[in-house]
C-alpha cells in the first residue's frame, strides 16, 4: 500500500507541477483587444490641410505595444464609404493565422464599407514592426502605425537601455491616392513626382523650416500657432543615458537616411531579428525595413540637436524631415545653433551596399540551412502592355484575382487563377545592363507553388528600365517569413556568385534591397503553410505589378474563418 501511496502521490506531484507550468505560460501572455474604425479624415500633416486615411480619429493609426507570446485581437470597421480595406501587419509571421496577414485577394477579400473583420494573431517574436493599409494605394493616404513586441517575461534583450522612442518614417504628398492610382495606370503614363514632406510619426512641414536661421533656405521659419498636427515630435532626454530608438519607414516611394547631430548610431535590431552591434554615423533605411539603434546622450547638455531625415535612391526633390534630440537640461523650444546633418549624395550607392554589408547576424542566431532545394530567380523590369507603363518580374506584371488564393487553393477552385507557374529564371541572354530590345510584356496571376519544409534560394535580378541608365532601387519584403540575406552583387547574377555567398552569420530579415543594376540573394525555408506576397514595398511599383506570390502547405491551414472567404 505503501508503495502505491507514493506512486500516486509522485503522479498527483507530477499533474501539479504540469498544470502549473501551463498557469504560468497562460499567465505570462495575453490577449490584447482592439477596436479600430477606419475613415477618411481631414488633417495637416505637413501644416497644409489634406485628406488622410485615419483609424480611431488618430493619424497615424494608435500604437500596439505587446509582449511576446500575446495574442492580438483587432476588430476592424471600414467606415470608408465606397472602398475596401486590410490591414497588413508587417513583419508578424503569422503562423497557423495565414488569413490575418492583411493581404487583400491573397489571404483575404478586402472589408467592404461598413462591415467589420476581426483580425486575431499571435506575436511569437520581440521586435520593431509597423502595420499598413495593403489594398490599392491606402498607404500612400496614411493608414500605417506602428507595432512593439517587447520581450517575454524573464527574457531580457542582448543590450541595456535606460528608455526609448519610437520614430515611424514616412512620405507625404498633397495629391491624394485616388488621384495617384489614376495617374499611374493611364496611358500615356503621368508620374505621380516626388512627395512634397518626409513625415517623422506623421508630423512633417511644407513651405518651411525649421532650420530657416541656421541656413541659406528661402523658406521661412515655421511658426505653428498651436497646431499639433505638424509640430515637431521632440524627443526628450536625460545626459549620460542610453536611448533605443525604434525607427521604422512606411514610406511609399523614399529611401531615406537618418542622422542625429553630433551622436553616432549603434545598429542592435534589424526587422525584428538581433544584429551584431554596429556603431553607425547615419543610417540608410528603405521602405518595409525597421531598425533599433542604441544612442548615448554624452554631448553637450546645454545644446539641442538636430534629428534628420533625407532622401537617398532618387534625386532629392523633398526637403529634409526635422526633429529635436532635447536635452533636458535645456529648454526644448531652444533650436540647435548648428545645421541639420548632411546625408550622403542620393546616388552614393558605394556608401549604401558599405551600410548593408555591416549588418550580420548576432552570434548565436539561426544560422541557414548550407545548401538548397529550390532556385528562383526574379528578373525586375520595367515594360509595357498595350502602352501602359508596367513593371514585371521575368516579363509578367501581377494582377491579383478577386477571390482570395488562399481559399482558391485550399478549396481547390482550379479556375480562380492562373494554373501554370510563373517562369524561374530569365532568358540568359537578357542584357540587364541596356533597356528591353523588346518592351512587352504581359499580365499574370500563377502562383510558385513551394514544397513544404524545403530551402528556397531567391536571386533578386535588378535591371535597366525603360530609359537608358536608369536602374531604381527595390526594397522586397516577404510576407509569412524571414530570410537570410546571403550576399549582394554587381551586374547579372551568375553561378560563380554562390560560393561568396554569406553563409556563417547572414542577417535575417523579412525585406532587403536590390541595388540599381545588380543582386541580392535570399535563403528561406517554406515552413509556414499559406500563401504569401512577395513584392517590392515601392507602392507604386506594387500598383504596378511588381510582385509575385508563394504558396506552401496550404491543404495543412485548418480554422480558416468564413469572412476571410466571401467575395
Amino acid at each position: 500500500m505503501s508503495l502505491r501511496k507514493s506512486m500516486v502521490n509522485r503522479g498527483l506531484l507530477i499533474l501539479t507541477c504540469f498544470f502549473s507550468f501551463v498557469i504560468q505560460l497562460c499567465l505570462a501572455s495575453k490577449t490584447r483587444h482592439f477596436k479600430w474604425e477606419v475613415e477618411y479624415m481631414y488633417w495637416s500633416p505637413d501644416c497644409m490641410e489634406g485628406v488622410v486615411m485615419g483609424i480611431n480619429g488618430q493619424f497615424p493609426g494608435p500604437t500596439i505595444r505587446a509582449v511576446a507570446g500575446d495574442t492580438i485581437v483587432v476588430e476592424l470597421t471600414n467606415r470608408l464609404h465606397t472602398e475596401g480595406v486590410v490591414i497588413h501587419w508587417h513583419g508578424i509571421r503569422q503562423f497557423g493565422t495565414p488569413w490575418a496577414d492583411g493581404t487583400a485577394s491573397i489571404s483575404q477579400c478586402a472589408i467592404n464599407p461598413g462591415e467589420t473583420f476581426i483580425y486575431r494573431y499571435k506575436v511569437d517574436k520581440a521586435g520593431t514592426y509597423f502595420y499598413h493599409g495593403h489594398y490599392g494605394m491606402q498607404r500612400s493616404a496614411g493608414l500605417y502605425g506602428s507595432l512593439v513586441v517587447e520581450v517575454g517575461e524573464g527574457q531580457k534583450e542582448p543590450f541595456h537601455y535606460d528608455g526609448e522612442f519610437n520614430l515611424l518614417l514616412s512620405d507625404w504628398w498633397h495629391k491624394g491616392s485616388q488621384e495617384q492610382e489614376v495617374a499611374l495606370s493611364s496611358k500615356p503614363f503621368r508620374w505621380i513626382g516626388e512627395p512634397q514632406t518626409l513625415l517623422i510619426n506623421g508630423r512633417g512641414q511644407y513651405n518651411c523650416s525649421l532650420a530657416a536661421h541656421v541656413t541659406n533656405s528661402s523658406s521661412p521659419q515655421c511658426q505653428f500657432r498651436g497646431n499639433e498636427q505638424c509640430s515637431p515630435q521632440i524627443l526628450h532626454v536625460q545626459p549620460h543615458k542610453t536611448y533605443r530608438l525604434r525607427v521604422s519607414s512606411t514610406t511609399a516611394l523614399a529611401s531615406l537616411n537618418l542622422q542625429i547631430g553630433n551622436h553616432k548610431m549603434v545598429m542592435v535590431e534589424a526587422d525584428g531579428n538581433y544584429i551584431q552591434p554596429v556603431a553607425v554615423d547615419d543610417l540608410d533605411i528603405y521602405s518595409g525595413e525597421s531598425y533599433s539603434v542604441l544612442i548615448h546622450t554624452d554631448q553637450d547638455p546645454s545644446k539641442n540637436y538636430w534629428i534628420s531625415v533625407s532622401v537617398r535612391g532618387r534625386e532629392p526633390k523633398t526637403p529634409q524631415g526635422l526633429t529635436i534630440l532635447n536635452y533636458q537640461t535645456t529648454s526644448a523650444s531652444k533650436l540647435p545653433t548648428s545645421t541639420p546633418p548632411v546625408s550622403p549624395l542620393w546616388n552614393d550607392y558605394n556608401h549604401s551596399k558599405s551600410f548593408s554589408n555591416k549588418i550580420l547576424a548576432l552570434m548565436g542566431s539561426p544560422k541557414p540551412p548550407t545548401t538548397y532545394n529550390r532556385r528562383i530567380i526574379l528578373l525586375n523590369t520595367q515594360n509595357t502592355i498595350n502602352g501602359f507603363t508596367k513593371w514585371a518580374i521575368n516579363n509578367i506584371s501581377l494582377t491579383l484575382p478577386p477571390t482570395p488564393y488562399l481559399g482558391a487553393i485550399k478549396h481547390r477552385l482550379s479556375n480562380a487563377f492562373d494554373q501554370k507557374s510563373p517562369p524561374e529564371n530569365f532568358p540568359n541572354d537578357y542584357d540587364v545592363m541596356k533597356p528591353p530590345t523588346n518592351t512587352n510584356s504581359t499580365y499574370g496571376n500563377g502562383v510558385y507553388m513551394l514544397e513544404f519544409r524545403t530551402t528556397v534560394d531567391v536571386i533578386l535580378q535588378n535591371a535597366n528600365a525603360l530609359a537608358t541608365g536608369v536602374s531604381e532601387i527595390h526594397p522586397w519584403h516577404l510576407h509569412g517569413h524571414d530570410f537570410w540575406v546571403l550576399g549582394y552583387g554587381e551586374g547579372k547574377f551568375r553561378e560563380k556568385d554562390a560560393k561568396r555567398f554569406n553563409l556563417k552569420n547572414p542577417p535575417l530579415r523579412n525585406t532587403a534591397v536590390i541595388f540599381p543594376f545588380g543582386w541580392t540573394a535570399l535563403r528561406f525555408v517554406a515552413d509556414n503553410p499559406g500563401v504569401w506576397a512577395f513584392h517590392c514595398h515601392i507602392e507604386p511599383h506594387s500598383h504596378m505589378g511588381m510582385g509575385v506570390v508563394f504558396a506552401e502547405g496550404v491543404h495543412l491551414v485548418k480554422d480558416v474563418p468564413n469572412h476571410a472567404l466571401v467575395v
